[in-house]
């Protein structure tokens, strides 16, 4: 996987947790290892700005994907249609200090919910959604179990 990630918003983040948590979700999908992924962290200020022209929503948000090449995964075998060639698979978008606050809220670390969000977003570009009620567990459970598997992985030595 190629996995990028860029910090612009001034606030100290595990870049490398992000990477890692990352090419553990898209391994864990079925994603091509040749696809390219783009984590983009931004100030308030940024995140306000881009949630306002895409969204039409006013203030910063939490998370934004915005999904390059339609891509679906591939969970539980490999389908004989699928096209075996890498993608660019988009950007998510992360506001450190948004995240902050519902941490705080939630009741645990700011690094966390990042990752969850990160997550959530990665999600976001493989087509999940959240509209719907059957759409919303559906994601959320897969989002559970992804970050469940993932912080398993972290604790072994």
């Amino acid at each position: 996987m190629s996995i990028e990630v860029a910090n612009e918003s001034g606030v100290e983040v595990d870049e490398s947790a992000l990477v890692e948590l990352a090419g553990h979700v898209l391994g864990r999908m079925g994603i091509n290892p040749l696809a390219e992924l783009s984590i983009l962290v931004i100030d308030e200020a940024a995140m306000a700005e881009l949630h306002e022209q895409w969204m039409g929503e006013p203030g910063p948000t939490d998370v934004l994907a915005f999904p390059m090449d339609e891509l679906r995964p591939n969970v539980g075998g490999r389908d004989e249609d699928a096209s075996p060639d890498p993608a660019l698979l988009g950007d998510v978008v992360l506001c450190p200090q948004v995240a902050a606050k519902q941490a705080a809220e939630a009741g645990h670390g700011a690094q966390d919910e990042l990752e969850l969000l990160c997550t959530h977003g990665i999600l976001h570009l493989l087509g999940y959604d959240h509209a719907e009620p059957e759409e919303h567990a559906e994601m959320f459970g897969l989002q559970d179990e992804l970050l469940s598997a993932w912080r398993e992985v972290r604790r072994k030595p």
